[in-house]
């Protein structure tokens, strides 16, 4: 279907005049395409089950009318003047059209027209023949929707943001008069922990919550998308103001950090958000994300739970981090870094009872770079698992230094990476470096923090266990900062428990402070673990403490992180002269 009569031939037959009146008629009848003929006025003289099957009008209905019944009322008259044109010069049209079913349904089909002809060349008869394109239409749809929009969450997917904002900010160059626009690059706050411990479905039910409140906020002309794992971005078109975009931020942080009820799980999240404005800070696409990713990254580092503006000297930073990643890996290379040690101190007995290992880095081009710099960007780039490998070397050989000069009791703590931990050849290495340096696990002890032991419970257990039966101690840091749940503090074999030196700052001053600490001290004994304070200044800090039955304490009091050699010496002179102090 849809060749002119003429085309149609088998060899047999010259024309499809010349085909037997039944063999039209079943075909006529049979075919799926919907037919309709009209005489030369168009007027309808004969339409096929299937018109009236698609359609929904019987042959009664609509014989004698004009085939106008079926319009749709979507296409210009333009249109109409247009297909007909083409059938009286060409004899033939085909397209996709936009009818009307008898229902008052609009659905697409695609359709051919055809002018039949008599010997002398005068139209007789059009022949309209069609097919229905509605379930098409609907995959079409579904594949269209799949293309552009994120599954999981139903917003915009990361590639139609960037058409969408491509085409916005096209249009905005455009315009006789300046407008601006806002980009919001959002980051959920400690996404990895709710997958950690709560699984990842519930964290993917998650980001559909959080999706669905931040719709709520917006209006139709505004832009959202999920960026990629649990990060989103939007886009306010059309602001007066910064003020607003401010305003709007808050909106956002406010919104998210309402408790959110997933799997009968009461969950909490933050987040952290980076503005840009268009033109201000950039006329193309990338450069606003970019920059608002930016302005995300520095909104996180000082404190989550916030938002802040894109400024210039973020992208001064940006720079930096050019130069800090070549120059890491080389620090890598050539065993750059250096180790300074911070006594740890009985203090009961003030014996100094161990000390804990810290990196340092000075770099030729940098200069003395920090390690809450350096060790984040390490864990970012995943350079933190040789650096931790060279770390735990080193502190291998200071022990030995340590032991060469008299004091082979003093056991060196080394903090451990969760991303080091993770990886399945950590203890494998560790042992290997223990034999490599000629030291015994019974001279260390290893730090966690709570993230580090609550990512995997069944592969952290085996790991613990190993650790411990190869000797070490186990110590988690940074207590009180986390996680809210205790219950790993019973399933793993845990020696050492360090609070945060946060509680310990405000310890003589606030007393919700001395009640959580006095609670954790309290525990950790009934769990048979020992309890170190960390960031302990003051000897009020020390008193207040030792009343509590705190069994460690370490800090500035006593001892800044030293050098081999000054530890040494402090080593040489706590023994003759600051025993008994306390």
């Amino acid at each position: 279907m849809g060749k002119s009569s003429e085309m149609i031939n088998d060899g047999k037959y010259q024309s499809i005049a010349q085909y037997p009146t039944h063999l039209i008629a079943k075909i006529f009848e049979n075919v799926s395409e919907g037919i309709m003929v009209t005489n030369k006025d168009k007027m309808i003289i004969n339409v096929n089950p299937a018109f009236e099957f698609v359609t929904g009008y019987k042959a009664n209905e609509v014989l004698g009318k004009n085939p106008s019944v079926l319009q749709s009322g979507l296409h210009e008259v333009s249109f109409y003047i247009n297909m007909w044109k083409t059938i009286y010069e060409k004899g033939i049209w085909q397209g996709e059209i936009w009818n009307r079913r008898k229902t008052g349904d609009i659905y697409p089909e695609w359709l051919t027209i055809m002018a039949i002809r008599d010997d002398e060349g005068n139209i007789t008869n059009f022949c309209g023949i069609f097919t229905d394109l509605s379930e098409q239409k609907v995959v079409e749809s579904e594949l269209e929707k799949r293309t552009m929009m994120d599954s999981l969450t139903d917003v915009n997917n990361r590639f139609t943001y960037l058409d969408r904002m491509n085409a916005l900010l096209e249009a905005s160059a455009s315009m006789t008069t300046e407008v601006s626009h806002a980009v919001f690059f959002l980051d959920l706050d400690r996404f990895k922990q709710v997958n950690d411990t709560l699984g990842h479905a519930t964290g993917d039910l998650l980001l559909v919550e959080v999706a669905r409140r931040i719709k709520k906020l917006l209006r139709n002309k505004d832009i959202l998308a999920r960026y990629g794992g649990d990060e989103f971005i939007i886009t306010l078109t059309n602001i007066n103001h910064p003020r607003e975009a401010a305003a709007f931020a808050e909106q956002l942080i406010r919104c998210i950090e309402q408790p959110m009820s997933v799997n009968e799980h009461e969950v909490f999240v933050s987040t952290s958000v980076g503005v840009s404005i268009f033109p201000e800070d950039g006329a193309q696409t990338d450069d606003l994300i970019i920059k608002a990713d930016k302005a995300m990254n520095y909104a996180k580092a000082n404190g989550r739970n916030s938002y802040a503006f894109y400024f210039d000297e973020l992208n001064i930073d940006s720079k930096r981090m050019l130069v800090l990643d070549a120059e890491l890996r080389k620090a890598i290379e050539n065993k750059d870094f250096t180790l300074h040690y911070q006594p740890k101190i009985d203090i009961k007995t003030s014996k100094v009872i161990g000390v804990e290992a810290l990196v340092r880095w000075h770099s030729d081009k940098l200069g003395h770079v920090s390690p809450g710099e350096f060790i984040p960007y390490a864990e970012e780039t995943g350079l933190i698992i040789p650096m931790s490998e060279l770390i735990f070397e080193m502190a291998c050989l200071g022990y030995r230094e340590l032991a060469v000069q008299g004091f082979p009791d003093v056991p060196v703590a080394v903090n451990i990476s969760s991303i080091h931990f993770q990886q399945n050849t950590f203890i494998d290495k560790i042992q290997e470096i223990l034999q490599h340096t000629n030291t015994s696990a019974q001279n260390f002890e290893i730090e966690m923090t709570e993230r580090t032991v609550m990512n995997s419970a069944r592969e952290t257990t085996s790991k613990l266990v190993r650790l411990k039966q190869l000797g070490f101690k186990l110590s988690i840091d940074d207590f009180g900062t986390g996680y809210s749940s205790l219950s790993y503090l019973v399933r793993f074999p845990l020696d050492i428990l360090k609070i945060d030196r946060s509680f310990i700052q405000q310890i003589v001053s606030l007393d919700d402070k001395q009640a959580v600490v006095d609670a954790i001290i309290q525990m950790s004994h009934r769990l048979k673990m020992k309890v170190v304070a960390e960031g302990v200044e003051t000897e009020q800090q020390v008193k207040v403490l030792k009343n509590m039955g705190c069994d460690i304490v370490q800090g500035y009091y006593y001892s800044k992180p030293l050098p081999m050699d000054e530890l040494i010496d402090f080593l040489h002179l706590w023994e003759v002269e600051y025993q008994g102090r306390i």
